[in-house]
């Protein structure tokens, strides 16, 4: 009989269910379903929890290079002795390296699928191609032979290098030491659009060169992939092994070198002064110039003179490449700064057409950005961080990055170029910890080092007028690119045929910037300020960073460390901003106020939110059925069904299909305002439309959403209850700053 009754009322429930949502089918698929199987599942090398298992292993690769430029026809010869350990689980029959130089060759596949069409007016990606078909460059491959001299067998597939070992490298402790001598001519920098070459300054006839990607480079071999051997076509970066380098670099004797590491013969290559100024930055709370800029021009004047050569020997340990500038047009400063007890190197090498730009602005940089990842992710653990000025525009490596603007041949430089500048310079020094301490996966996954560290560069420039160097250039705030959830709406708002989710491979995305940088950053920005708060989340990423430092941590692994180290469930966030295009577009649709009372109570003449009284009897009426089931009401109970008291019922729809947060602004009667915080979960049984019901103790004249712009709302004209006959709040808000410049 129980069983009876139990299935009369459920089929009761379900009939009244569809009667009162008749446009609803059964069953909906949540969008707070956990991601389940979109994740890969959790193993002894990867836990639930997003850490390393107890079975993680990562491989591990040391180099030892000598190189040697040619400055006279642009070209680089160098032999390297690489000794690759293998701590998988799995014996290996070959090896797989990465020759990024061959993307330059004229017959690499980056040129062969570059889409290019021809108009009566050639553009920019047009003469790219006819660059690339005549280009020169690409690897010239010498010996291969393992330490005992002997020869390997090795095959080139474009951008890979596979080498076949004589015997398989043996499971856990393995390993292979081997050499390659090779030879390329460098590119130019700016002409190929490359991430290292070289530039030419005409006017004094000489070259800056700035050098990465220079050498045959190990191939990632992990749990996740196996090998990573996806072929390098100039937008997916770069996938490493940790290792310790040694670097002997043989140049003109008149160039400055600067590179990945340590320095290990200073007095054998910079002269007396030189090494003087070099002992005074160390205690210096400015930069000090080691190399200044006279020195630099009479350096350029004396251009064929100098016939003989230097090495510089350079060591850096445990990091996952090697990166190097060579020119006698550098300037070059330094100066010391205390991260938890540790000094480290801030340093900048810049020619004389950077000034006086750079020489106030660039170390200073370096180290206000130091202090403050190390604050939101770990201690910066490496001795030294460089910011170069040369033709690359932003290029990152371990300890060494290459940075853009200059100011005109006058020395003035606008407002633009100068923000430009401290923000690269932010961004490119930045990634020494995404990717190249928290190691991730750039050919695959290029949001996780570059929108992570946009994240990161927001919260450094946030920081920026607080500083000493820049009071009389940033008042009160940083114009920042990134970030902030207003400035990412325009893209949101972009044709659906050209927007892919962010978990996109890196050769796939069309709007490269706005999905790998901007929009990961603005989603992290809004899960801080807006979802789980700073407390919450500046601990769980942290812990992230301190989890899968010097390691390979996957999209998985940080999704799940978020999550468990704070408590929040997080699963419809990354569903919807990573893994779908949707935008948020929140709607009031109705409001109407209520009244409790036996009387009717007339609303205020201004009103414009239709008012209704509910007799106070059915108050009573409700109370007695409350307590036929033992359930009484308090006094703040009986308070709430006051007549003093405002209820206000308000239907939101969600337009876009974005989940978020509602934020609602009740603008009162008195002319005070007050704004209420909704968790996205009001979503959870119903992702298209939901009530919600708001008492107040005073009369509400309209209500806003979102007024401080923190969810990426694409059309605020829906956004106000009664609606505004005014323009688009984002458009208003743009026109605003605009004026304001």
């Amino acid at each position: 009989m129980k069983k009876l009754a139990l299935l009369l009322f459920l089929g009761w429930s379900f009939a009244a269910w569809a009667q009162h949502y008749p446009s609803k089918s059964f069953y909906k698929s949540s969008k707070f379903e956990q991601l389940g199987e979109m994740l890969p599942t959790p193993n002894t090398y990867r836990t639930g929890e997003g850490s390393p298992g107890p079975d993680y292993w990562q491989q591990r690769a040391d180099y030892k290079i000598k190189v040697e430029l040619n400055d006279a026809n642009q070209s680089l010869k160098g032999s390297e002795t690489i000794t690759y350990y293998n701590n998988s689980p799995s014996d290996l029959s070959y090896i797989w390296l990465q020759l990024d130089q061959n993307h330059f060759h004229k017959d690499s596949d980056a040129f062969k699928a570059d889409p290019v069409k021809l108009g009566e007016n050639p553009d920019f990606g047009f003469m790219g191609w006819v660059f690339g078909i005549n280009s020169t460059g690409g690897y010239q491959i010498g010996n291969v032979r393992d330490e005992k001299g002997q020869a390997l067998r090795y095959t080139i597939n474009q951008t890979m290098m596979r080498i076949d070992l004589p015997q398989p490298l043996k499971a856990k402790g393995g390993k292979f030491t081997f050499s390659i001598d090779w030879s390329f001519n460098i590119v130019d920098c700016k002409k190929f659009q490359a991430r290292s070459g070289y530039e030419y300054f005409p006017k004094d006839g000489n070259y800056l060169y700035e050098m990465a990607q220079f050498f045959p480079r190990m191939a990632v071999y992990d749990d996740v992939n196996g090998w990573q051997h996806k072929q390098f076509l100039g937008a997916g970066e770069f996938a490493l092994a940790f290792g310790d380098y040694e670097v002997a670099i043989t140049v003109p004797a008149d160039h400055i070198v600067g590179a990945t590491g340590e320095l290990q013969n200073a007095k054998e290559v910079l002269t007396a002064d030189q090494l003087k100024r070099w002992e005074q930055a160390k205690g210096a709370n400015d930069p000090v110039l080691i190399v200044n800029q006279a020195e630099a021009v009479k350096a350029e004047q004396n251009k064929g003179n100098v016939k003989n050569n230097k090495t510089w020997i350079y060591k850096a340990q445990n990091v996952r490449d090697f990166a190097w500038v060579s020119s006698r047009k550098f300037i070059w400063d330094a100066m010391q700064i205390n991260l938890s007890g540790k000094k480290v190197w801030a340093m900048s090498y810049y020619p004389k057409e950077g000034n006086p730009l750079w020489g106030h602005y660039s170390t200073r940089v370096v180290a206000h950005t130091l202090r403050v990842y190390s604050k939101y992710t770990i201690d910066y653990p490496y001795p030294v961080a460089i910011s170069v000025h040369g033709p690359q525009g932003g290029m990152e490596y371990p300890m060494i990055c290459f940075n853009g603007g200059r100011p005109q041949e006058d020395g003035t430089y606008s407002e633009q170029t100068r923000n430009g500048m401290v923000s690269v310079i932010i961004h490119e020094v930045g990634h020494n910890f995404f990717p190249m301490i928290i190691n991730s996966d750039e050919r695959q996954w290029t949001w996780m080092d570059e929108g992570l560290n946009s994240f990161c560069q927001y919260l450094a420039e946030c920081e920026i007028p607080q500083q000493e160097w820049a009071k009389k250039d940033y008042p009160s705030t940083y114009p920042s690119r990134r970030g902030p959830a207003k400035n990412i709406v325009k893209y949101m708002t972009s044709d659906p045929s050209v927007l892919e989710p962010i978990m996109t491979n890196s050769e796939g995305i069309i709007q490269f910037g706005n999905n790998a940088y901007g929009k990961p950053a603005t989603a992290l920005n809004i899960l801080r300020e807006t979802v789980m708060g700073k407390e919450l989340f500046d601990y769980a990423f942290k812990e992230y960073s301190r989890k899968w430092a010097f390691k390979h941590p996957m999209p998985a692994d940080f999704f799940r460390t978020m999550e468990n180290a704070s408590a929040v469930d997080l699963d419809w966030f990354w569903r919807g901003w990573f893994f779908t295009t949707e935008p948020c577009d929140i709607a009031i649709e109705e409001a109407t106020a209520y009244r409790f009372s036996n009387e009717t109570l007339s609303a205020s003449a201004e009103a414009a939110i239709p008012s209704k009284t509910i007799k106070a009897d059915n108050i009573a009426g409700a109370k007695k059925q409350l307590e036929r089931f033992g359930m009484f009401m308090s006094e703040a109970d009986e308070k709430s069904f006051s007549p003093n008291k405002y209820f206000y019922d308000l239907k939101f729809k969600n337009v876009g299909g974005l989940l978020m947060p509602i934020i609602v602004q009740m603008n009162y009667k008195d002319g005070s305002n007050e704004i209420v915080k909704i968790p996205a979960e009001i979503w959870r049984k119903d992702p298209e439309e939901v009530h919600k019901v708001f008492m107040t103790d005073k009369e509400v004249v309209s209500f806003v959403l979102d007024p401080k712009f923190e969810t990426a709302d694409i059309n605020t004209n829906n956004n106000s209850f009664p609606r505004k006959a005014t323009e688009n709040k984002f458009e208003e808000m743009k026109k605003k700053e605009q004026s304001n410049k």
